[in-house]
């Protein structure tokens, strides 16, 4: 007879023991959400994959700052403390919110939970929601769209070269903050180098 305790262990239970992370430079299926999930653990867990976003087999990553770009693009019109607050509630929250997308999945930082590049995207568009909300006149339509280009491409390069602290949080941390928090740091880095580029180019060619 089989042993009454043979049967697999429910998966949507925190499991300590993740699987590792994947290798990103190949394609990967997103895994699946366990049979038997709550209702709670649903939402969070489409959340966690960016509202599917972050289910490409490829490019996870990028495709799910895609998809926080897109919905960046309307909170950015609800003014700067609006858009603020939104971001830095996605940060705290993102902590659970990635922390249990990664028990429901069974692996640590899979390249498929891309709320954190949510988080991250919108951290590097900060400087943008201001000047939209305060200095509009300075804003034209092809400017707007070289920032939003040039926050992306920012956010990327620094999330993807992962310099110190970056690569410090995402060897160091664990759980929800240590997937949470490297691209909390490469948004900020995107930020800071956002605003140095444009503080030059205003420099030399005044808007």
């Amino acid at each position: 007879m089989t042993p009454s305790n043979a049967n697999p262990p429910n998966r949507t239970e925190p499991d300590m023991n993740h699987n590792h992370k994947p290798d990103i430079r190949k394609a990967n299926v997103c895994p699946p959400l366990p049979k038997g999930a709550t209702a709670l653990d649903k939402g969070v867990y489409w959340l966690g994959i960016g509202l599917g976003s972050g289910l490409p087999k490829r490019a996870p990553g990028t495709w799910g700052t895609v998809g926080g770009l897109i919905v960046a693009l309307p909170l950015l019109q609800l003014g700067f403390i609006t858009f603020f607050m939104v971001t830095v509630m996605a940060s705290i929250v993102g902590v659970w919110i990635c922390g249990r997308t990664s028990d429901l999945m069974q692996v640590h930082d899979d390249p498929h939970i891309v709320w954190d590049e949510w988080a991250g995207m919108w951290i590097s568009l900060l400087p943008l929601s201001f000047i939209i909300t305060y200095l509009p006149q300075h804003l034209s339509l092809s400017l707007y769209g070289a920032a939003i280009v040039l926050a992306f491409i920012l956010f990327r390069f620094f999330d993807i070269a992962k310099p110190n602290p970056v690569k410090w949080a995402d060897s160091k941390l664990s759980g929800g903050l240590g997937i949470m928090m490297d691209d909390i740091l490469a948004g900020i880095m995107a930020l800071v180098a956002w605003l140095m580029i444009v503080a030059s180019v205003e420099m030399f060619y005044p808007l």
